[in-house]
């Protein structure tokens, strides 16, 4: 459900490109790992992602589940709460690594949020939390890296302008962009996975920031 509205809404709203490097595939029980920069890039990346095939289990924000009729669907669909700050934090690891074993296909945001910034620009990926790194130390899965860009030209900022954004879009339609990389398997200790996927993510999202023009700040 999540993908086909996504594949609805996000054309209304902006220009969206999809590319891949060589090599690049979605084998079974795979993690996908992506960059959060906006409230609009998981609706960017599933359409993205439904181009090419693919309906991953979605790592989200445990308060959408209390959305009437909304909440149910995600539940009914297999999609993972994830509970920040909560002793049920760790749930979502589990529930994560079970939809691996079925053999299913898992999106994670590995930064955990999105960035506190006002300007509606492109910056490298913030560093990541420790989650991604220890469901592949107890899975093995490898990972998929996704880059996106231009979903901050649909959303950013303080809650005024991120409406405003949201409602001049489909007169803009922004350019939207989102490049896969092929799969990596991280090694090492929790550090050396966690930075080896951050640079996988963060190689993709450069890319697809490349392919819009968009300009880039500089990493912090």
């Amino acid at each position: 459900m999540l993908s086909r509205i996504a594949d609805v809404l996000v054309p209304a709203v902006g220009r969206l490109t999809v590319t891949t490097d060589a090599g690049a595939e979605f084998a079974p029980g795979s993690v996908i790992a992506a960059n959060h920069t906006s409230l609009a890039d998981p609706a960017v990346v599933l359409a993205a992602l439904r181009r090419l095939g693919v309906e991953p289990v979605v790592l989200a924000t445990a308060g959408l589940w209390r959305i009437p009729l909304f909440g149910r669907a995600l539940a009914r669909e297999g999609h993972i709460p994830v509970h920040r700050g909560d002793r049920r934090a760790a749930d979502s690891l589990t529930g994560a690594a079970e939809a691996l074993a079925q053999g299913r296909l898992v999106l994670i945001y590995g930064e955990g949020g999105i960035p506190q910034r006002g300007d509606a620009g492109e910056a490298a990926p913030e560093p990541f939390r420790s989650g991604l790194s220890r469901l592949v130390q107890h899975t093995g899965a490898p990972v998929v890296p996704l880059g996106q860009a231009g979903a901050r030209r649909i959303t950013s900022g303080s809650r005024p302008k991120q409406l405003a954004g949201l409602m001049t879009a489909p007169l803009r339609r922004p350019g939207l962009h989102v490049h896969i990389g092929a799969p990596v398997v991280l090694t090492g200790d929790g550090a050396q996975r966690t930075a080896h996927a951050h640079a996988a993510v963060t190689a993709a999202w450069r890319t697809a920031a490349d392919r819009l023009g968009e300009p880039v700040a500089l990493a912090a």
